[in-house]
C-alpha cells in the first residue's frame, strides 16, 4: 500500500523516531557500574524494544548478577535524562512525521517509559504531533508480543491492519507483524527507512 492509504502511523521511539540508542547504551552502563556490570553493545540492539526491567532479569539470568530491576530503573532514567538535551530525530522518519501529521492520527508505542519518551518527544519538539502514547508501564508481555501496537490501534481506534508501524528493531518488527500491520523498517545506524 502507499503511505496516504493507512489509516494509522504508530513509531517506536528510541532508534525510530529519536537517534537515542547510543545515549541509553551510555546511560545503562552508567546505571550499571555501582554493581560492577556492563551491557555488552550488541545484546543492547538484540533487547532493543524490550521494557528496561525485563533486560534487567534477561541480564541477571544470562550472567548471574543480582541487579535489583526497581532501583536499577530509577538509576538509568536519571542517567538518560541527564543525557537527553544532546538528542537528535531520526531525520527521514522526522519527514514522515511533518508531512502526515494531520492527514493520519500517530501514536508511539515504547519498550521506555511512558515519562521518558514524552521528555524525548519534548526535547525534538515532536510531542503535540502524537495522539497517543504507549510506554513500557502500559502493557505486560513487551515486544515481540503484539500487546504494546494492539493496545496503540485500539486508543486510536484503527484496526490493526489499516497501521502502519515504524520500528528499527528486530524485536519490534516482529511485535509489529505479529500485531497484524505492515511495518515500515529504519536503520539506526543511517536513518534509512524501508517502506514495505
Amino acid at each position: 500500500m502507499k503511505l496516504s492509504e493507512y489509516a494509522a502511523f504508530l513509531f517506536d521511539c528510541d532508534g525510530t523516531i529519536a537517534d537515542s540508542m547510543p545515549l541509553h547504551f551510555k546511560a545503562w552502563n552508567e546505571a550499571l557500574a555501582p554493581w560492577k556490570a556492563h551491557l555488552p553493545l550488541d545484546l543492547h540492539y538484540q533487547w532493543a524494544g524490550q521494557p528496561t526491567r525485563r533486560i534487567v532479569e534477561m541480564l541477571n539470568d544470562k550472567y548471574g548478577w543480582s541487579v535489583p530491576p526497581d532501583e536499577f530503573v530509577e538509576k538509568k532514567e536519571a542517567a538518560y535524562l541527564r543525557l537527553m538535551p544532546s538528542v537528535t530525530a531520526i531525520v527521514s522518519v522526522k519527514d514522515i512525521i511533518q508531512q502526515f501529521h494531520g492527514q493520519v492520527p500517530f501514536g508511539v508505542v515504547s519498550g521506555s517509559s511512558r515519562g521518558t519518551v514524552i521528555e524525548t518527544l519534548k526535547c525534538l519538539g515532536l510531542l503535540d504531533r502524537f495522539d497517543c502514547i504507549v510506554g513500557a508501564e502500559d502493557y505486560v508481555n513487551g515486544k515481540p508480543a503484539p500487546d504494546c501496537f494492539l493496545m496503540a490501534a485500539a486508543q486510536l481506534k484503527i484496526a490493526p491492519a489499516k497501521c502502519l508501524a515504524f520500528e528499527d528493531a528486530a524485536l519490534g518488527v516482529q511485535a509489529a507483524r505479529a500485531a497484524g500491520m505492515d511495518c515500515a523498517i529504519v536503520d539506526f545506524k543511517t536513518g534509512a527507512l524501508k517502506l514495505p
